[in-house]
């Protein structure tokens, strides 16, 4: 599995995999100032809930570290949390992950006792990341027991180990499984635009070994009828109270199939990702994107005429009566969702 998010070994930046080069090339980026941070958070360098919260943390961990001596230390540690938080407004762990490195300052001083602030955001930046690992390879135990060997899974966008710390989400039942000796046949899709099937659980899957077939996401339907798929895994950026989720645009579409096919539909996320102060996903804020990753993103050439209107949200919400099951790093809840996601949150606090 590749290093995907590290400090350098000075401290003084942000070690990231570039996930817009993959799969052609594997490439490093240093990045120390918060321009070059925000725009990796933007332009999905570095995507993937769990990721983005692990790099939002390392990331004002070394921007702490660069404030100047005689500045406002907690004014601008606060400026540069919100200069963050604002590039990704679905994903939930953005947020999540930068409000907890500011109680670790505000309960080491609160600014006053720069040193002392320092290591804190230092020990709790790695803390988070060690945390992520370890749920990760929970859910994948749960998961795992959700599957039979040679079963046929279908995916969709990309909640592997390059999106958090180590297995990932949806695929880390498949990951293990195959470490553990299961054979089984996956399917991804290639998830338009941005092609986050195609170029990163397709790359992640065949290089770990497992039998990876790539589909276009309109032949979804097909495989299906086809008796080809068993279980529908996701990820997720943010889980509702009442279990509405949001992921990545289309994976509702996949979801209604699953349904009218009668095949599990399964949505992993660890509990970071639950967010029960919004209600329902109608609370959810849907970040729309740029015109250019429809009409060109990874083509070599525009394939949209010049004055077509195009149309760009990252996520879509799948409702929760489509859910089989939501499985977090505490257990596997189902409906009502309700009770289960509250159930869950309680022992998560």
């Amino acid at each position: 599995m590749l290093d995907n998010i590290r400090l350098s070994t000075d401290e003084t930046a942000v070690v990231i995999l570039d996930q817009t080069k993959l799969p052609g090339k594997v490439e490093y980026l240093r990045l120390m100032t918060a321009a070059q941070m925000r725009h990796a958070i933007m332009t999905l360098q570095v995507r993937g809930a769990p990721a983005i919260g692990i790099f939002a943390a390392y990331a004002l961990y070394v921007l702490a570290k660069s404030i100047p001596e005689d500045a406002d230390f907690r004014g601008t540690l606060k400026e540069l949390k919100n200069y963050l938080s604002s590039t990704r407004p679905t994903a939930v762990n953005l947020n999540y992950a930068l409000e907890r490195m500011m109680d670790a300052a505000k309960n080491n001083g609160g600014g006053k006792e720069r040193k002392k602030i320092l290591t804190a955001l230092g020990e709790e930046c790695r803390r988070i990341q060690y945390e992520d690992a370890a749920v990760c390879r929970s859910i994948s135990e749960y998961a795992l027991s959700l599957l039979k060997d040679g079963w046929g899974i279908l995916t969709y966008c990309n909640a592997g180990p390059i999106a958090t710390s180590r297995y990932g989400t949806a695929l880390g039942g498949i990951i293990l499984g195959f470490e553990r000796g299961y054979k089984f046949n996956v399917y991804c899709c290639e998830t338009r635009p941005l092609m986050q099937g195609s170029r990163l659980t397709a790359f992640e899957l065949t290089e770990e070994g497992v039998n990876t077939t790539l589909i276009c996401d309109n032949m979804a339907s097909r495989v299906m009828s086809e008796g080809k798929i068993q279980a529908c895994f996701v990820g997720c950026d943010r889980v509702a109270a009442n279990g509405d989720t949001a992921n990545k645009i289309g994976t509702s579409m996949v979801a209604v199939l699953a349904k009218h096919y009668k095949i599990p539909f399964y949505v992993f996320c660890p509990t970071s990702t639950l967010d029960m102060k919004c209600k329902s996903g109608r609370d959810i804020v849907i970040e729309t994107r740029s015109e250019e990753e429809v009409h060109t993103g990874f083509f070599k050439e525009r394939i949209a005429p010049e004055d077509v209107k195009i149309y760009n949200p990252a996520f879509d919400v799948t409702p929760a009566n489509l859910i089989t099951a939501i499985v977090t790093e505490r257990g596997i809840c189902k409906a009502p969702y309700e009770d289960s996601l509250r159930m869950i949150n309680r022992k998560k606090e």
